[in-house]
């Protein structure tokens, strides 16, 4: 995994912009802390941090090779391509040769093969950015599910980008500036495509290309998610998705690094654990794998809205169960909410997104594992791919005609934006942006012959968690991991598995009335029995008052400064109410807008963004 950046500018020499070019790609320095590269040649720039996952002593970029006999291509890459060895036979079987065991040279000599149609071919989580001297044009590619992400700001006579916004913020060409529609996408939970909330910064869609020629910019769609015939019946089926999962977990064990496995005791990470235990142990190995908790969780749990039970006694039940070598990273109320760790978050994402200590322990989690491992898998998206949530169960979150999540988030949470001044509220309009990003979400989804309403409505609901909600988690998941320098692959995106469990019908996902009824049936033979049975509990969030009281206490040090710019958004008086409630019984509506309110209160201190309402 790595962090690229780059500029093109077809009015310059950008030889003479070789700081500025450094100061991009050294944003990017956590994202690959062992190697920097950058490649300047005419009106192209393009900048690389490695993090060495393949072949540690080759792989240096940006790599370039010859295009033709006058023209060179370079190309700078982060990500992984799982199956870069098929490709890099089928490529040598076409005349190509090879300096280096990299997956970065099989995708560059991919793309002087077959062009932008490389993408189709991958089968991975990958952004990249190709110079192609041929045609002076600029190439951006990202993968389908979007776990890798890539930004760019077009300029007058070309464009920035890079693997986050921080990297595009760094040249004096990119003014630090968030518009209505970037505010509105903070404060509501759609995540609308192609949104980067920056002013004049767009990101670069999951499954598309962007060509940046001196004609302009043009955006072509390479992979999207579209409804076919499902004519499995149940046995085919659960037989599928573990065959499926089987050659998954195997290609994502690649790495000529130490790995590991991310488990929460949920039937997801316990599965791909268990799998992985299973896969190595045929060669000799076994599997490390490290979970998160809180000091004290276990004993005072209290069950709530989200979630029944604790996930220690489950993570034990599976580290016991496939031998794994395991480790709990148990945290303490301070370092939840210590302030440098909430700003170091706010720093990876370059957004205030609210998410507090689900936040910072997910960091010192990675951080922990950072230490023993470099890449780890995660049962990240499996909720999304086989209907996990509770809101695919929940009769009025069916009917809605809005984003599922939004009527159980509303049901806990409050109103959007519920600690904004009525001002800012009145500005926004929250609730009309939130139905048109729903509208517009759905517009695409088509619909089997023969198919039933609520098998619609199912497949509806099954759409937008792929392409909206699960987008949310994968940057949260991106940005803490590579905060810290640590690859964490997520294998229930492979775009096969998501395809087609998409077109299983609901009734077949939940042919036994509980979430994930395909994943429990198709691994229930490596899972303990209580992981089997357990229901779905959320990323866990500490429980303890202590946390909420240091808190409120950072919050009334914000209140203690009343020109704050924070204050031209949040309403002073909601926040005072939210310092003064009794930490032990504070609601989660009003815990969300505490968490929220400060982090913007910082992020506007670290960026100091122009803002602007209308």
């Amino acid at each position: 995994m790595c962090g690229i950046a780059g500029w093109v500018s077809y009015e310059r020499d950008l030889s003479r912009e070789r700081e500025t070019v450094e100061a991009m790609t050294e944003t990017m320095s956590c994202r690959g802390p062992d190697d920097s590269g950058t490649w300047i040649e005419g009106p192209a720039a393009l900048g690389h941090r490695r993090l060495a996952v393949i072949d540690l002593p080759g792989g240096r970029q940006p790599m370039s090779a010859e295009a033709s006999s006058d023209s060179t291509a370079a190309m700078v890459y982060s990500g992984e391509t799982y199956n870069f060895e098929g490709l890099r036979s089928e490529l040598r079987s076409r005349g190509h040769h090879f300096g280096t065991g990299s997956d970065t040279e099989v995708v560059l000599r991919g793309y002087l093969e077959w062009g932008e149609a490389v993408a189709e071919r991958l089968n991975g989580m990958y952004a990249f950015a190709v110079w192609d001297e041929r045609e002076r044009k600029l190439v951006l590619i990202r993968d389908r599910m979007g776990i890798k992400p890539l930004y760019y700001y077009p300029t007058d006579d070309g464009v920035l980008f890079g693997s986050e916004p921080k990297a595009i913020l760094a040249n004096p060409l990119a003014r630090p500036a968030v518009g209505p529609d970037g505010l509105r996408e903070l404060f509501t939970f759609v995540k609308t495509p192609g949104q980067a909330i920056w002013e004049g910064m767009r990101e670069v869609e999951p499954g598309t290309v962007v060509t940046v020629g001196q004609g302009g910019i043009r955006t072509t769609r390479y992979w999207s998610l579209e409804t076919r015939p499902h004519p499995d019946g149940r046995d085919e089926t659960v037989a599928h998705v573990r065959d499926l999962l089987e050659d998954i977990v195997s290609r994502q064990l690649v790495a000529d690094v130490p790995r590991c496995t991310l488990l929460s005791g949920g039937l997801d990470s316990s599965a791909l654990t268990a799998m992985a235990a299973q896969q190595l142990a045929a060669q000799g190995e076994s599997v490390r794998s490290f979970a998160v908790d809180f000091v004290g969780h276990t004993e005072n749990f209290v069950a709530d809205a989200l979630r029944d039970t604790p996930d220690g006694p489950f993570v034990h039940d599976v580290a016991k169960s496939a031998a794994t070598r395991h480790e709990d990273i148990v945290l303490g109320s301070g370092e939840l909410a210590d302030l440098r760790l909430r700003s170091a978050m706010i720093r990876a994402r370059d957004l205030p997104m609210g998410f507090g200590d689900m936040d910072t322990s997910l960091y010192l989690l990675f951080k922990a594992v950072r230490e023993h491992s470099t890449v780890a898998l995660s049962g990240e998206s499996a909720d999304e791919v086989f209907g996990g949530y509770k809101q695919f169960f929940d009769p009025a979150a069916q009917r809605a005609d809005t984003f599922p999540w939004l009527v159980r988030l509303k049901e806990m949470a409050g109103e959007q934006g519920g600690f904004l001044t009525d001002e800012t509220r009145k500005a926004l309009d929250l609730d009309s942006y939130t139905q048109d990003a729903y509208d517009d979400a759905v517009s695409g989804v088509e619909r089997l012959a023969g198919e039933s309403d609520f098998e619609f409505r199912m497949r509806k609901i099954c759409y937008v968690h792929l392409t909206r909600f699960v987008r949310v988690l994968l940057d949260r998941k991106d940005r803490a991991s590579m905060a810290v320098g640590l690859e964490v692959r997520v294998p229930f995106c492979d775009h096969r598995l998501v395809e087609y469990v998409y077109n299983a019908p609901w009734s077949l996902k939940s042919f036994d009335g509980r979430e994930k009824s395909l994943l429990r049936e198709a691994t229930a033979d490596v899972l303990p029995r209580s992981v089997y049975d357990r229901v779905k509990s959320p990323y866990p969030s500490t429980q303890d008052p202590g946390y909420v009281t240091a808190v409120q206490k950072s919050a009334a040090e914000v209140l203690a400064a009343p020109s704050h710019p924070v204050f031209d958004l949040v309403s002073r008086d909601w926040l005072r109410r939210a310092v003064e409630t009794d930490a032990a019984g504070i609601s989660p509506a009003r815990r969300h807008g505490l968490e929220h309110a400060l982090d913007i209160a910082l992020w506007i201190d670290m960026y100091g963004p122009a803002l602007t309402l209308s």
